[in-house]
């Protein structure tokens, strides 16, 4: 069980891990393939780490997503605790609810790969690249662990974004309870998050919070419905700022658990300071530079997108510079309307065509721009 250290600062998602980054001189947390214990200041081996959450109920393995090195762990950990028979199911923030019954057969060995991947529409629920996942979705599916989608839909969150918790009723929240009120600590950390938020109409910052609570509550209440279904402890494979920021800790305690009950576990990276009490219950010390690590993943054009609404394509919501989508003319408000030939109706299909483009290739785009189509091509670098 991991004791809590009340009153400590909360991870500010976005300012903290930048302000991290700049700690070059800073006294190197210590040596890597070990824990450390932030509110003990106490550094562990694996084997005293994981003896800390025995009567754990919930292990949060916060992730960044589109690191291979966070999957890495996150896996190692995994096998760590069901080896020590300390795992009693897996909850996926990549799932949403509905696709339970898919996931079920996935573990349960009644379903192939792609059929699972198909079946649960991966690419527009998620989007990152299903590599990066597919390795944990094994280890259960190997030791038929019982799996959770701790997730809504997107359009449920939007929803809750643009109208708010009350004003919706059960069927169009999922059966979301009411979020628990943020602590000054919490909102602050979501304040200076939106900041750094791709802009998309209409999202203000109120909205932007008002969806970050409700996405937590709806994680924590699987998470609940999990360890009800299957015993303790549940482990989540979440991001980590709902880890690490204590969002679904937070709303975990609103539904009757103690500080206790929840352990957030980090990677972290050997070189850079250790992180203060507060930001995880333990973190593990990746080799220096892994943690930023991003394995195989495909090139990025540079854009963030969103469905289009009103019409066919996909509207781009904002484009980043020096990025390939930048060096093309690509603007916000563009509409993308085919890649590589193919109609394009939704964000997830732009964004397969992108995860196939080989390093140097050339990708042609329609796109329309104030009522007019132009033919652009966005110019993948060489590796």
């Amino acid at each position: 069980m991991v004791q809590k250290t009340r009153g400590g600062a909360l991870l500010a998602l976005a300012a903290a891990l930048l302000a991290a980054a700049g700690t070059a001189a800073a006294k190197p947390c210590g040596e890597p393939g070990r824990w450390y214990d932030p509110a003990a200041g106490e550094r562990l081996t694996t084997a005293e780490a994981l003896s800390r959450l025995r009567g754990s109920e919930f292990i949060l393995l916060g992730e960044r997503h589109d690191s291979a090195a966070h999957h890495r762990w996150q896996l190692y950990t995994l096998a760590a605790l069901h080896g020590r028979g300390n795992l009693a199911a897996v909850g996926f923030e990549m799932l949403p609810r509905r696709t339970q019954k898919a996931l079920d057969r996935w573990a349960a060995g009644k379903l192939g790969a792609e059929a699972f991947f198909e079946a649960v529409d991966w690419q527009r629920v998620w989007g990152f690249p299903r590599a990066l996942y597919r390795p944990l979705l094994e280890l259960v599916r190997m030791h038929r662990l019982p799996a959770a989608a701790l997730n809504v839909d997107r359009a449920t969150v939007r929803a809750v974004r643009r109208q708010g918790w009350a004003a919706l009723d059960a069927e169009a929240r999922e059966g979301v309870g009411r979020p628990a009120p943020l602590e000054p600590a919490q909102r602050e950390r979501l304040e200076q998050a939106f900041q750094h938020h791709p802009r998309q109409d209409g999202l203000d910052t109120e909205g932007f919070i008002e969806a970050q609570r409700f996405w937590d509550r709806a994680m924590a209440e699987a998470l609940e419905a999990a360890r009800r279904r299957h015993g303790a402890p549940v482990a989540g494979i979440v991001g980590r700022g709902h880890a690490a920021g204590r969002g679904i800790p937070h709303q975990l305690a609103d539904l009757g658990h103690a500080p206790a009950d929840v352990a957030v576990l980090l990677p972290h990276d050997a070189a850079e300071a250790c992180p203060g009490p507060g930001e995880a219950d333990l973190v593990f010390l990746l080799e220096p530079g892994r943690e930023s690590e991003g394995g195989e993943e495909p090139p990025r054009m540079g854009v963030a997108i969103a469905p289009a609404q009103d019409g066919p394509g996909v509207r781009i919501v904002e484009v980043l510079d020096g990025t390939p989508a930048a060096r093309a003319g690509l603007r916000a408000e563009d509409r993308v309307l085919e890649a590589a030939g193919q109609a394009l109706e939704r964000p997830g299909q732009l964004q397969a065509i992108v995860e196939r483009q080989a390093p140097g290739t050339w990708l042609p785009l329609l796109i329309e721009r104030g009522g007019e189509q132009r033919r652009e091509v966005v110019r993948f670098p060489p590796p």
